[in-house]
């Protein structure tokens, strides 16, 4: 094999495992005070709903409007503006993700993703009774 042919092999690999670390998402879950610090960029938020504070929604006044306060697990709440509509069942969800940047003292959220792991849990006679009958 020529030289020049391990060469280009080697910059096709170097380059096809650049495009691989690229395509992978190596973002962490952030609190509100690290999103704070910051400011403007892309970061992933986990929190809770601050069911205290209403939400700000008027689908016949602006569909794609909803703004709504958030709480992470320490304690630290935001306000959260989403311009899109809102997600069903955002009330009931014990967790949501809000993908998007600080501005100031507002979290601009470009996407959401509810967490709701109630949805997940065996209950136990519904398993029970699903053994028995395909018994």
């Amino acid at each position: 094999m020529k030289k020049s042919h391990i060469v280009i092999l080697v910059a096709i690999a170097i380059a096809i495992g650049g495009l691989i670390m690229l395509s992978v998402d190596f973002s962490t879950y952030d609190t509100v005070a690290s999103a704070r610090q910051k400011q403007g960029k892309f970061v992933h938020l986990i929190a809770k709903l601050d069911r205290s504070i209403p939400l700000d929604y008027d689908p016949e006044k602006n569909p794609n409007y909803l703004s709504f306060f958030a709480k992470d697990s320490l304690g630290n709440a935001t306000k959260v503006v989403y311009h899109n509509t809102k997600p069903a069942e955002l009330e009931q969800s014990e967790r949501i993700v809000l993908k998007g940047k600080m501005q100031g003292d507002v979290f601009e959220c470009s996407d959401i993703l509810l967490k709701c792991p109630s949805k997940y849990k065996d209950d136990k006679k519904a398993l029970e009774k699903t053994v028995v009958e395909k018994m």
